[in-house]
């Protein structure tokens, strides 16, 4: 951390000053690009663009580099949507579905990023986090040929180009972000007053839009269907769907543009979506998912999502959210490996269960859990636990999984054999991996190291930030911790204040409206 910091702030002190220089000075591209993280490829994109277009100031600067990566990430969507008809297998097809549509999704992001900061209708805060969610899109596609070992097949048309290009843009909108222990006071207001009242109604069931029922008593059967018609809508606002107890067998999705959609069941032990796709049946990580939820704004409660594809299937996940300003309230999530894929954007978790054995909470989204219970469950022989698996891949991408007065603790089955088998807190999926765990009771099955490598490799040990502060029970001491440069026991409140849910997540802002409780601070 105090590297990373001494990193950022050093960049701010030295783009402070480019205001005052001259335009003659500020139009040099390579003075320009020496001030990112990788001056090859924007020194390379920005002699290309108009020169009347070439910066004067910051602002203008970011500006033009986030364009620059607009304008080639369709290059890069056009290019991979053609390729399709290269698809001989199913597991080619399956991976390249998946590369559309993420980089389908990176377009958006960042066309919103470009439109929210020329029309001021965003904050720099609000650009960090979609430029990271856009940069995480192109890891997700990446990973998705790998898991279907067909590295091959994709390979020949990807580029690291807007890879870098993203990259940079984050590194220069870094400098307009405030200090982390700041809440961002602007941020968009995205309920009315009528719905903030509607939120907080005990009577959600009786008011819903929509009703979802096994015995054909609700407007559908399958909660899909419900899904579909909630899309084709012409009204806008918050959209409820009740969905009556019962096993629904289904994968859905909450597809990008379908917004604002709130799923309530009738607890999460008796309304239960649940399916079994895995990466041993043929999908990637990505598509495995019983539930993905892209549409802004999305909120559940009182239900279960669930794979049961079972621990010897490989990475099977059972919600999937990339979903901003998204909210799982009284939920369970349930799996074996991969469970729940916190796959990118602003996510809020209270009073969950979730339940797994190995990178069981994975992803790249700014997020907090509060007030959750973690059950880690038996592994196969041979195999160890892991708990979480952050994916940050760039230094300045604002994401990390933050737990919060939570309890991590064995599954029931589990605790019986714990003594058999390794439990670590995480490890690190991608370079800059961060997790911080605060005010959490821990099970003494977590070995007292703590945290994991990556298989033998000391990969992510120096660049990572794993934190620890104020936890309790047998497993949270920390005398017998990682030694690693990366690893640190947190002892001041205000360093750990930085990774609440009113500093890390700006929930303050926006958590209110919802009506789920949550602790903006320690």
């Amino acid at each position: 951390m105090a590297v990373e910091v001494k990193k950022l702030l050093l960049l701010i002190i030295s783009l402070g000053s480019i205001i005052s220089f001259t335009v003659a000075r500020a139009s040099n591209i390579s003075w320009w690009c020496s001030k990112t993280p990788h001056p090859g490829p924007c020194e390379d994109f920005l002699h290309h663009y108009p020169s009347h277009h070439r910066p004067n100031h910051l602002p203008e600067f970011r500006n033009i580099l986030i364009q620059i990566a607009l304008d080639q990430a369709l290059t890069a969507h056009k290019r991979i949507a053609e390729f399709g008809d290269n698809c001989t297998s199913k597991y080619q097809k399956v991976a390249w579905s998946d590369c559309v549509k993420l980089y389908n999704n990176t377009i958006f992001q960042m066309s919103q990023t470009i439109e929210g900061l020329e029309k001021n209708r965003s904050t720099g805060f609000d650009a960090q986090t979609w430029l990271s969610t856009a940069l995480t899109n192109l890891q997700t596609c990446q990973r998705g040929y790998m898991d279907l070992n067909i590295s091959d097949f994709l390979e020949p048309i990807m580029s690291d180009n807007l890879t870098y290009l993203i990259s940079n843009s984050l590194s220069i909108n870094g400098a307009f972000l405030p200090p982390r222990n700041f809440t961002p006071q602007v941020f968009p207001s995205w309920l009315t007053v009528q719905e903030k009242r509607l939120l907080v109604s005990t009577s959600l069931k009786s008011i819903a839009n929509l009703v979802v029922a096994k015995d054909d008593t609700g407007n559908f059967t399958t909660v899909q269907a419900a899904l579909d018609a909630a899309a084709s809508r012409s009204s806008t606002g918050r959209f409820i769907i009740y969905v009556k107890r019962g096993v629904y067998k289904e994968n859905i999705e909450v597809a990008n543009g379908n917004n604002d959609i709130m799923i309530v069941g009738d607890s999460m032990g008796s309304t239960i979506i649940t399916a079994s796709r895995s990466t041993q049946g043929g999908y990637t990580t990505y598509s495995s998912a019983t539930a993905g939820i892209d549409g802004l704004r999305f909120i559940a409660r009182d239900i279960t999502f669930s794979n049961m594809a079972g621990p010897t299937n490989g990475q099977a996940v059972a919600l999937r959210s990339a979903s901003d300003l998204s909210v799982f309230f009284r939920c369970a999530i349930q799996g074996y490996q991969d469970t729940l894929m916190v796959h990118s954007q602003r996510q809020f978790y209270r009073e969950c269960y979730i339940y797994g054995t190995i990178d069981f909470i994975f992803g790249n989204a700014a997020v907090v859990f509060q007030t959750c219970n973690i059950f880690v469950r038996k592994p196969l022989t041979g195999q160890g636990n892991m708990i979480t698996a952050q994916g940050r891949g760039d230094p300045y991408q604002n994401t990390g999984i933050v737990i919060h007065n939570c309890q991590i603790l064995p599954d029931p089955a589990f605790k019986p054999v714990v003594s058999s088998y390794q439990t670590y807190l995480g490890r690190p999926w991608q370079q800059y991996s961060r997790t911080v765990i605060l005010e959490t009771y821990i099970d003494s099955m977590i070995s007292p190291e703590g945290w994991s490598q990556w298989g033998n490799s000391t990969f992510a040990l120096d660049t990572l930030y794993y934190g620890e502060y104020g936890n309790t029970g047998p497993g949270a001491s920390t005398k017998s911790r990682v030694k690693w440069k990366g690893f640190h026991v947190i002892t001041s409140p205000s360093v750990a204040s930085g990774f609440t849910v009113s500093n890390f997540i700006a929930g303050s802002s926006w958590l209110p409206a919802t009506g789920v409780p949550f602790t903006a601070g320690l």
